[in-house]
């Protein structure tokens, strides 16, 4: 594999948390981050998790959820008078029962150069699923056949399972629904067919037994999906003393970020990392282009860690995690270059330069 860099392009986020209006009244959005990304014509377009959570009430924790009323998925509000201490700010159990803090939905932005940004005010895609309930998030986008399959997070209170969209004009969309049932997630699908094969990449969510790993599978039709295969897994992950391990850094959890990328030498792959401190890093794997079975190569160490401020304190601190790439096509002011945008501290948005040396 090349010797590939990761070089921001700004020491500022090209999106916050506070460029994005609520999209319910009586809510506050608490974060704008991890957007996958596309060309849609001479369109730059980004499709942004936004959660969104109700505005503090004293002496109670407000929880946003979809429930079923008259057979009917509709947005609740549930008021709960315990105090709390959270060691994960994203999830809080009350009453026995473990809620999300806040519900995430896919919002459209637009630009022009790829840089500057013009956010809708209205979701995209918001949760209207029994197993979209708690929320949908981190979208990843392929342009595939004509379409555009857009895989996401569908969280409910069963665990997070994948659901999928379809559009061929970011005005109508399709859900198909889920595609893997929890637990699973991180699942992105590749932009051709490989020996007559639809391919994703997904992360099912181990247990007691086995450890965090990214999988490979295929299928007929790109909805009914099977031919399972373990892939590859965080390093490291054996070692006694896993903090003085060198993998450290993809030890406590992985999986993968944008749709693949096929050039010269093979697919191309960003997946993060996170230690068992949950600190996020972002690496690349190569994968054989008629066999994706077969892991060429790694990264042996992070092409991008959370550094600056805005990456290291947030909603969720020290974290850079993508699900959206770009490359520019030979007829652009930028052809040939790979731009990848990342979700920063769960706050906000950055974006880089992917450079081969």
């Amino acid at each position: 594999m090349k010797n590939y860099q990761l070089r921001r392009l700004s020491n500022q986020p090209i999106l916050q948390t506070s460029d994005v209006k609520p999209s319910i009244d009586g809510f506050d959005v608490l974060g704008a981050f991890n957007p996958a990304a596309c060309f849609f014509g001479d369109e730059v377009l980004i499709l942004l998790r936004v959660a969104e959570a109700p505005k503090a009430r004293n002496g109670y924790i407000s929880i946003p959820l979809i429930e079923e009323q008259d057979g009917v998925p509709t947005l609740t509000v549930k008021h709960f008078p315990e105090p709390y201490e959270p060691y994960d700010p994203r999830v809080v159990t009350l009453q026995g029962k473990v809620y999300l803090t806040s519900l995430s939905h896919l919002r459209l932005a637009r630009s022009k150069d790829g840089i500057h940004f013009t956010i809708d005010e209205k979701p995209f895609l918001f949760p209207a699923r029994m197993d979209e309930s708690f929320g949908i998030e981190d979208a990843r986008i392929t342009f595939l056949e004509g379409k555009y399959w857009i895989t996401y997070t569908a969280v409910s209170e069963h665990g997070p399972g994948v659901g999928l969209a379809v559009t061929t004009d970011f005005v109508h969309v399709e859900r198909i629904g889920m595609i893997l049932p929890p637990p699973n997630k991180d699942v992105a699908i590749f932009p051709k067919k490989i020996n007559g094969q639809y391919m994703l990449l997904h992360r099912p969510m181990v247990s007691e037994i086995g450890k965090p790993s990214v999988w490979l599978a295929e299928s007929a039709d790109g909805v009914h999906w099977g031919n399972h295969r373990y892939l590859f897994g965080g390093r490291g992950q054996s070692s006694p003393d896993l903090l003085a391990s060198p993998f450290a850094w993809e030890g406590g959890k992985i999986g993968a970020g944008p749709e693949p990328i096929l050039t010269d030498e093979g697919w191309l792959i960003c997946y993060h990392g996170a230690d068992p401190t949950h600190s996020y890093s972002l690496a690349l794997a190569l994968l054989d282009k008629d066999d994706p079975t077969k892991v060429l190569a790694r990264s042996d160490v992070p092409l991008l860690t959370p550094e600056l401020p805005w990456e290291r304190e947030g909603f969720f601190p020290n974290v850079v995690f993508s699900n959206g790439w770009l490359k520019w096509p030979d007829n652009s002011e930028h052809a040939g270059k790979i731009w990848v945008y990342y979700g920063a501290a769960d706050s906000g948005v950055g974006l880089a330069e992917l450079i081969a040396e």
